[in-house]
């Protein structure tokens, strides 16, 4: 649901401004450095697209859902490092809060996650727990009006920037799944709280990840998202289900990107005396990865105004993250195949687009964890 499409419009318009004048010339340096520099994150802040998903009434924008996929489209045309620096603050990193926070959480942490004062991360992964969420080794031990939280988390994305992280930790010492979750929101400042060297990826420079470790950590009560245990696990699929369906809409801005620099690349270079663009096997990639993108396009759009619409839409956004997470991958394999060898060499966006987008395949639940989710929901006649 678009509810002002003149306002939406501009907002889109001075998002495409910022990808084209000033985050695409930088990508190779932000790639270089594995850095985001202050001066893009305060054009981010200045814009509002620290809380692009936040309630207007804490100090965001509060777009819809189809105005959240399309503005990650838009976003996502530059390289989705820059997109990450705000993901957290309009995904996992602040909707728990959203979605399930009691007022008094909302209005302590929201407006600062909104003006992106604060960055907000999502710290579920461990060492032994990934896509098995339910087999959460972190314990939260009730002390008085206190828990005492113990254990790791890897991967943790924002980990070195955050200034708040909504934790996963069992409460129920005795149980061995799911149910004996909880979510807490911890600060950054809370003793006995590190967080580790910024891990080495494969791409995505620019976007950190690291391991954050909690060594007694306290944290008062009223820290517990919603005020009531064993409720972390429902709030991390709630929470789960609008970011894979926002993952879906980046990989077709990845996606989109990716196609205009096989095109334009295609029209420029000459072989055999014509632009390679004439012949039909170049042709073949180019339309697969249009309709690719179509498909990929048109099944965000349709779940996100499902989701607008008062629906569930578990199913639908693993369908969409499922399909634009590979998709992405095809377009980015044929980019460098138009390429050829220039494609390769790292001087090349096709070939740092290629290596970036492959997390998509990974996180926020794996391709294999959307089928299990798509087929369980078919299996129970959803």
């Amino acid at each position: 649901m678009i509810r002002d499409p003149e306002s939406f419009n501009i907002l889109l318009d001075t998002i495409a401004r910022l990808v084209r004048e000033k985050l695409i010339p930088r990508e190779e340096e932000v790639t270089e450095n594995d850095e985001i520099t202050a001066d893009i994150v305060a054009d981010m802040r200045a814009m509002g697209l620290f809380g692009m998903t936040i309630p207007e009434e804490y100090g965001g924008l509060g777009l819809t859902s189809e105005e959240e996929v399309l503005t990650s489209m838009a976003l996502c045309r530059a390289s989705p490092v820059f997109r990450s620096i705000v993901g957290t603050n309009n995904g996992i990193g602040a909707q728990g809060i959203v979605i399930d926070g009691t007022e008094e959480q909302k209005r302590r942490y929201l407006p600062r996650l909104a003006s992106g004062e604060i960055i907000g991360s999502f710290a579920l992964t461990e060492p032994d727990a990934g896509s098995d969420a339910g087999s959460l080794r972190t314990t939260a031990r009730r002390d008085g009006d206190h828990y005492v939280i113990n254990g790791s988390k890897r991967y943790i994305t924002n980990a070195p920037e955050a200034g708040v992280f909504t934790v996963m930790a069992r409460t129920d010492l005795q149980s061995k799944d799911a149910k004996g979750v909880s979510a807490f929101i911890v600060e950054r400042s809370a003793s006995g709280l590190s967080v580790g060297k910024p891990d080495r990826k494969m791409g995505q420079r620019g976007s950190h990840t690291a391991d954050v470790i909690f060594e007694n950590v306290r944290v008062p009560a009223t820290s517990i998202i919603g005020g009531k245990e064993g409720m972390g696990f429902k709030t991390a699929m709630k929470v789960l289900d609008k970011a894979r369906l926002n993952i879906a809409a980046v990989c077709v801005g990845a996606a989109e990107r990716l196609l205009d620099e096989g095109l334009n690349y295609a029209r420029e270079r000459r072989q055999f005396g014509k632009p390679i663009a004439e012949f039909q096997l170049i042709q073949a990639m180019l339309a697969d990865s249009r309709a690719e993108i179509y498909a990929a396009r048109s099944m965000v759009l349709e779940a996100a105004r499902q989701k607008d619409s008062g629906a569930s839409i578990t199913m639908e956004a693993s369908c969409a993250k499922l399909f634009a997470a590979e998709m992405v991958g095809r377009v980015a394999d044929r980019a460098v195949q138009i390429h050829g060898g220039a494609g390769y060499m790292q001087a090349s966006a096709v070939e740092r687009l290629y290596r970036d987008v492959r997390l998509f395949r990974l996180f926020e639940g794996t391709s294999q964890i959307q089928q299990l989710v798509i087929a369980r929901h078919l299996l129970k006649g959803g």
